[in-house]
């Protein structure tokens, strides 16, 4: 099933330089797009693959249209091609979607206290319990669980065995991927004479609106207040937010970032793979993680952040240990060696510009 290109800039927005009646029956890369797709510039490393392309039409910004004279076909111009890519990419997928169908699986389990709107799909192998709320629109798939007075809002997806458990909330238009468990117990334990004392979780997990959340990736309850996730964040596979943490909107985590307990996280903060940020730390707005940064402070002030010793060869990485060790005992030698200088009326260092 295509789409005139014309009407695809009618709904997108853009300038189109070309002949809006060209049937367009996808999306692809660069080197794979054929005459019926449509395909995308965004780096412009790749321009010379651009200029090649076999594609219908190519989205690509203004200034790489006036540095692009090869290219034949027709040109959608627009400030943000990535974006505008991901867009046509959700139409051509729309078109292609299976729509669930409407109604409860007759091998799924509703306790009689849930509440399931008429046009949610329930699949097969579901169980929901009492006092849970399943929104319109809403797909369930098969074989996942829906606590206690959980609250799915509407049009919201979940995959197969996804766990939502009891007391959590997502608001409109969420996405939760296979594996994800949501509401588990946070990790809370008192110690008492060498053995470990459960600390009950009474808090729950609230979720906003326009949230994705990756596969195996688990979202712990709070010990008496909430965990948080607020509107539009997207967390990749295999994260680990722990209890009462805070991740501001639309805040973007790549797979295995790890946040430790009560950790308060800004809006529109972005954090590389395997990232890793202590508990009970403060993250501003606007910072942005580098991958397998370990984060042991607040960050107070928006920037990129990075904080991992580059990698090296084995055997300069032990020497740089050896070193790394012995910097205690330097400080302090360096130290006696001041006060002795300075004994001689000397300054042993100086601030000045002028290197006096």
């Amino acid at each position: 099933m295509g789409t005139r290109l014309g009407d695809l800039v009618d709904s997108l927005g853009g300038e189109l330089i070309g002949d809006p009646e060209i049937d367009i029956t996808g999306i692809a890369p660069l080197d794979a797009a054929g005459p019926s797709h449509i395909t995308f510039l965004s780096n412009p490393k790749l321009r010379a693959q651009a200029a090649d392309t076999n594609a219908a039409a190519l989205i690509l910004s203004r200034q790489e249209h006036s540095q692009l004279a090869r290219y034949l076909g027709a040109r959608v111009l627009t400030d943000n091609p990535y974006a505008y890519f991901a867009r046509a990419a959700q139409h051509f997928a729309a078109l292609a979607a299976v729509t669930p169908v409407a109604g409860i699986h007759p091998h799924a389990w509703v306790d009689p206290e849930a509440t399931v709107a008429a046009t949610a799909s329930i699949g097969p192998g579901v169980t929901i319990e009492a006092g849970a709320q399943i929104g319109d629109h809403c797909v369930i798939g098969a074989g996942s669980h829906i606590g206690r007075h959980a609250v799915i809002g509407a049009h919201t997806l979940l995959h197969p065995r996804v766990s939502f458990l009891a007391a959590c909330r997502i608001g409109e238009r969420g996405i939760i991927q296979s594996g994800a468990v949501i509401g588990g117990d946070g990790f809370g334990f008192a110690n008492e004479g060498g053995h470990w004392i459960k600390i009950p979780q009474m808090g729950g997990v609230q979720i906003g609106n326009d949230v994705e959340i990756g596969a195996n990736t688990t979202i712990d309850r709070g010990a008496l207040e909430d965990t948080v996730i607020e509107d539009g964040v997207k967390l990749d596979n295999q994260i680990q937010i722990a209890h009462n943490c805070v991740i501001g909107a639309h805040t973007a985590m790549a797979g295995c970032v790890g946040v430790a307990g009560s950790a308060k996280i800004g809006r529109h903060c972005t954090f590389g793979g395997a990232a890793m940020v202590l508990g009970h730390l403060t993250i501003a707005d606007n910072v942005h993680v580098s991958s397998g940064s370990l984060v042991s402070r607040s960050i107070l002030e928006p920037g990129h952040y990075t904080g991992f010793y580059p990698l090296a060869k084995n055997a300069e990485w032990e020497k740089t240990a050896a070193v790394v060790r012995q910097l205690g005992s330097m400080r302090e030698r360096v130290r006696a060696l001041e006060k002795l200088v300075k004994q001689f009326g000397i300054e042993p260092y100086s601030d000045k510009k002028n290197g006096e």
